[in-house]
């Protein structure tokens, strides 16, 4: 048999695998979304704005947003049937297996499913942008024995988001942060969901299934799982001055530092600028500056010991501290964010029609001799 001497490429690096015009992550460290640097757009659009940017190629007039935002709201309603099994789940179930077992009910409920032509999937994606964050609002408040909030159509999409989950009206300062929180976790290339995400639609199989299939990639701790336990190490590290100590610790045994480095930036990640000055803010307001302040030695010290620079998901997890956001529900935020992005893609993948099968280097075995199963 001939094998294939090829180069691997271990976790596909640098391997072009599909064109795209919906963003992209320069090394660098620069991230633009259809040819706007994030940098410029940052805090001048709202999440709804960037996310029909990357939808449609352009931002939107303030007739079209309006438009946008409400069609959006209209359909953040969740069918009674998905209601009810959020009620039936246990806490001990973890909201992102909850999110990623509730997009294909939400699928069985919408007429265009099976209909992958431009308008059903433009009204598609409407209903999973929509119903994605209610799905992460209405579970937190089931689990806390606390009313379902409907939106407010005199709140933007992102603050509706925060509204519902919380049960409190978002103030100026929150509002921006949700808002900026969203727009910068809308979309970042081919991350690892998205590309799961093109390669299920790639079958032309269903929106849904991309979403769910994006959701199961999501969750693991080395993609939007590390988040969570970014709060995991903020809450174990109880004061200031243990810092150093918990860092070099977890460095001898050789144990990564969670929220640091990042696989394509040979630079600062560009994200991380905007979320550190929202997080002091907020840490301030919330009177969490202590929080702030331990974020702030844990980068100092990552980067004296090992000239790691803090990726999105470190000052992430000390923004959605500060606003009171559960550490369980930390990836289903980043998820009610992606989302967004993950369906641009998807529908620009289902536009190629052609089906992603890369190749592989066999090495098992051949020619192995049968043996009946009673002289095994």
């Amino acid at each position: 048999m001939q094998e294939s001497q090829e180069e691997i490429k271990r976790g596909l690096k640098d391997v072009v695998a599909c064109e795209t015009r919906i963003s992209y992550v320069d090394p660098k460290g620069q991230l633009y979304y259809a040819g706007y640097n994030t940098d410029v757009l940052a805090g001048r659009v709202s999440f709804a704005e960037a996310v029909y940017l990357t939808w449609f190629d352009n931002l939107p007039s303030q007739k079209e947003l309006s438009d946008f935002e409400s069609t959006i709201l209209s359909e953040m309603s969740l069918p009674e049937s998905v209601i009810k099994r959020l009620k039936s789940y246990s806490n001990g179930n973890h909201p992102m297996d909850i999110l990623q077992s509730e997009i294909p009910h939400l699928g069985m409920h919408d007429p265009d499913l099976g209909d992958n032509s431009d308008s059903a999937n433009r009204k598609k994606a409407i209903r999973i942008v929509a119903k994605v964050p209610t799905i992460v609002a209405n579970l937190n408040r089931i689990r806390n024995n606390e009313p379902l909030i409907p939106p407010d159509d005199k709140l933007d999409f992102a603050s509706n988001f925060l509204y519902m989950f919380l049960g409190k009206y978002p103030d100026e300062l929150e509002r921006e942060t949700i808002n900026k929180y969203m727009y910068l976790h809308l979309d970042h290339g081919l991350a690892a969901s998205t590309f799961v995400a093109r390669s299920t639609v790639s079958t032309q199989s269903d929106m849904y299934s991309g979403v769910a299939s994006a959701l199961g990639s999501l969750k693991g701790k080395f993609h939007g799982g590390a988040n969570e336990r970014v709060r995991g190490m903020l809450n174990e590290i109880k004061n200031l001055g243990d810092v150093e100590a918990y860092i070099q610790g977890r460095l001898d045994v050789k144990k990564r530092i969670m929220g640091f480095g990042h696989r394509i930036y040979q630079a600062d990640d560009p994200r991380t600028k905007h979320l550190r000055e929202l997080c002091e803010n907020l840490c301030r307001r919330a009177n969490k500056l202590d929080l702030y302040e331990k974020s702030k030695e844990i980068e100092y010290v990552v980067l004296n010991k090992k000239n790691i620079r803090p990726n999105v998901d470190f000052y992430a997890a000390t923004i959605l501290d500060a606003l009171g956001i559960p550490v369980t529900f930390s990836t289903p935020f980043f998820a009610s964010s992606r989302v967004a992005g993950w369906i641009a893609h998807i529908i620009e993948e289902l536009s190629q029609r052609i089906i992603m099968r890369p190749t592989s280097r066999y090495t098992g075995k051949y020619g192995r001799e049968f043996i009946p199963i009673d002289k095994r």
